[in-house]
């Protein structure tokens, strides 16, 4: 696709001004009129050029909104499997940067957005400096391996892998090219959650006494879904879809509505419950809600020693004839080298608990109930921080205690570190080890045992050979790393 003037990139936007104000000296006495945006901290030249890599609800809805409200970027590139989908993107580009215009100095989406159907073709393209993932969650690892051996700057939503094999091999890829990776982990943000920072700032600072017991209150998936098989649509690039899982056969239960519409994009997608491509709940909200416990009891570098619990799965009924078999109901617990205590379970409110010695203390984003098309919001009143006393909420995080990481917002914070070169909120490595304790909560739901981690050198110990066998899975050649 040729590019037209909008939608070069910044190395030649460079050169053409350069071959034009030469040219425009030779031809005439006259001073040249430029306008200041074109020399500003937010020239063309200067933005950063992002690329969105999956044109679904997460990417749609949140991660392009919230770049088109970042001055200092624009997004130039998308990309999607589903040519539906991929050939929407531009328009949904540019109606997010239009509602953001009072955030980003105008912005209008107003260039060339130039549409792939494969990635690497979108990875190969030099002009791009980063790219947002905002794919199924068995692609995460792999696309963004490719992206930063690539030399691409990454925002990756969460979880960072489907398996802890693939989280280790994509950690030391990010560590090993130097680029700037973020975990969608937004609760870590101050917008618009503040309460999670605050809480786990005043659960570090000893606000509560000696921390003993974090509550995680996770929702679960309900069964059902058709197994009807059905021909895979002509726009759908499904075999690439797959990826690395298996080979099965296509219904559109298993991957994601054709309503090519905003409703449609807006559904959540049937791979969200399907262990194939994810864990389910337990990775889904488990991997903001156990990484803000982590990041409270600074273990965001390790994780627990022993889990252990049990979960309801829809197939564990000889007469279930659904589709999705994630797991349902459930309860799993672990301990830690610190002496604290998590439980896990669909039976606590969603949200955090921290209880200590002294008081507790409380954060959510609300309280959700799950239906069979997605998590909805309950009103019950649900206070989104609290605290056994409330003056626990009203202490003050004196000079010389413990302040966590300040970010504004997470995706904003990504684009500010690519400027500079620092470490994000929420690096891959912190992402990792969230998401290793999700899918260690999953192992152990699946062997219905305790086992037995060693966080050190991530594996288990005592030689247990069938949970070491679900550290990774088998991968199609075709698609891994």
């Amino acid at each position: 696709m040729k590019q037209s003037k909008k939608g070069i990139g910044r190395r030649q936007f460079i050169s053409n001004s350069v071959k034009a104000s030469v040219g425009t000296m030779v031809a005439s006495s006259f001073p040249m009129i430029v306008p200041a945006s074109v020399f500003g901290k937010h020239a063309p030249s200067n933005r950063i050029n992002v690329a969105s890599i999956g044109c679904g609800r997460i990417s749609v809805g949140h991660d392009m909104t919230s770049i088109a409200r970042y001055a200092g970027a624009r997004i130039m590139a998308v990309c999607d499997l589903d040519k539906k989908r991929a050939d929407a993107g531009p328009a949904a580009v540019r109606d997010n940067y239009v509602k953001a215009a009072a955030y980003n100095g105008g912005l209008k989406g107003d260039w060339d957005i130039k549409v792939y159907y494969d990635y690497k073709e979108l990875l190969a393209n030099k002009d791009i400096d980063a790219v947002h993932i905002s794919l199924p969650d068995h692609q995460h690892a792999i696309v963004g391996v490719h992206a930063v051996n690539a030399g691409k700057d990454v925002y990756l939503q969460k979880p960072a892998a489907l398996t802890i094999e693939e989280g280790r091999i994509l950690s030391n890829a990010v560590k090993k090219s130097g680029r700037i990776l973020q975990m969608g982990s937004q609760q870590r943000s101050i917008d618009p959650w503040p309460q999670f920072k605050k809480v786990c700032e005043l659960v570090r600072n000893g606000r509560i006494g000696e921390l003993k017991t974090v509550e995680v209150g996770l929702p679960g998936d309900p069964g059902g879904g058709s197994k009807t098989q059905m021909p895979a649509p002509s726009d759908l690039n499904y075999d690439a879809w797959l990826g690395a899982t298996p080979e099965v056969y296509y219904t559109e239960d298993r991957v994601h509505a054709q309503d090519a519409s905003v409703k449609g994009i807006a559904s959540r997608p049937g791979w969200l419950r399907c262990e194939q491509f994810g864990a389910g709940m337990i990775t889904g909200w488990g991997a903001h809600h156990i990484d803000t416990a982590h990041w409270a009891m600074n273990m965001e570098l390790s994780g627990p020693t022993e889990i252990w619990g049990k979960a309801a799965f829809p197939t564990d009924d000889p007469d279930y004839t659904g589709l999705w078999d994630v797991h349902g109901i459930f309860r799993t617990e672990a301990m830690y080298a610190n002496g604290v205590h998590m439980i896990v379970s669909n039976e606590l409110p969603n949200g955090v608990k921290f209880i200590g010695t002294e008081g507790w203390l409380w954060a959510t984003r609300g309280n959700y109930r799950v239906t069979d098309t997605d998590p909805v919001a309950d009103a019950s009143g649900v206070k989104p921080i609290d605290a056994s006393d409330p003056r626990i909420l009203q202490s003050v995080i004196g000079p010389n205690e413990v302040h966590l990481y300040e970010s504004s917002e997470q995706h904003a914070n990504w684009l500010d570190c690519i400027k500079s070169r620092k470490q994000p909120v929420a690096p891959i490595e912190i992402g990792h080890r969230s998401c290793s304790a999700c899918l260690l909560h999953h192992i152990a739901m699946k062997l219905k045992r305790k086992i037995y981690w060693d966080p050190v050198r991530e594996t288990f110990t005592n030689n247990d050979k069938e949970a070491i066998a679900m550290l990774s899975r088998p991968r199609r050649k075709k698609y891994d790393f």
